[in-house]
């Protein structure tokens, strides 16, 4: 006997958050909690780290933890589950690790010290929509 089940993942059935969908998503999370800055970077054929980074910073670490809340809210809700976050208790730098696409959620100062966009400059922009 064949069983056959669908699966719905982010209201659409079918197959899983493409990752460009996925970094779309985390963006409009951090856009919900106005996060600054927003910029997704495209990496594949750059590094096999990840497909995506999504990079942002907020005002404070209060809103630097809150728009780290959002995006895993968000994700938990689509059924994607980290690989690991980083950076919670002090919420100067977030990272959220979900495999294909790389979150980096910064307090301004931190962002403008460590300018990570800088050191993938030949990464693609992606716009937001």
């Amino acid at each position: 006997m064949l069983i056959s089940y669908i699966v719905i993942r982010d209201g659409r059935e079918g197959k899983p958050l493409e990752s460009k969908d996925k970094a779309l998503k985390a963006a409009r999370a951090a856009q919900d909690k106005k996060a600054k800055d927003i910029l997704i970077l495209g990496l594949k054929g750059l590094t096999p780290i990840a497909d995506y980074f999504v990079i942002c910073s907020g005002e404070s670490t209060t809103q630097v933890k809150a728009i780290a809340e959002q995006v895993e809210e968000n994700f938990d809700e689509a059924d994607i589950k980290p690989l690991g976050i980083e950076g919670l208790k002090y919420s100067r730098w977030v990272l959220m690790d979900y495999g294909d696409v790389i979150i980096h959620i910064f307090e301004q100062e931190t962002r403008a010290f460590y300018e990570l966009e800088k050191l993938w400059i030949d990464a693609k922009r992606i716009q937001i929509e």
